[in-house]
């Protein structure tokens, strides 16, 4: 059986990994090709890991308590 999880963020950076078999014969590769499939993150993105733990981070100081307002101002590229 599959684990259960209870919150999404249990969820961030436990994505699979997928071998290229197409792209390691099209070039013929004797190496292994592996891409991670980052959008299985709950949000779809490779920015979850780095929301999390900035997140994970700043609780951990002392900066972020629960009923804390979290507001991400930029508008381009995770900054």
């Amino acid at each position: 059986m599959s684990k259960i999880y209870t919150s999404a963020d249990q969820l961030v950076g436990k994505t699979p990994l997928l071998e290229l078999v197409h792209i390691e014969k099209s070039e013929g590769l004797e190496a292994k090709v592996l891409g991670k499939l980052e959008y299985f993150n709950p949000a779809g993105s490779v920015k979850d890991r780095i929301a999390k733990a900035m997140i994970d981070d700043a609780e951990q100081k002392g900066l972020l308590k629960p009923g804390s307002v979290i507001i991400e101002p930029t508008s381009g590229n995770t900054g």
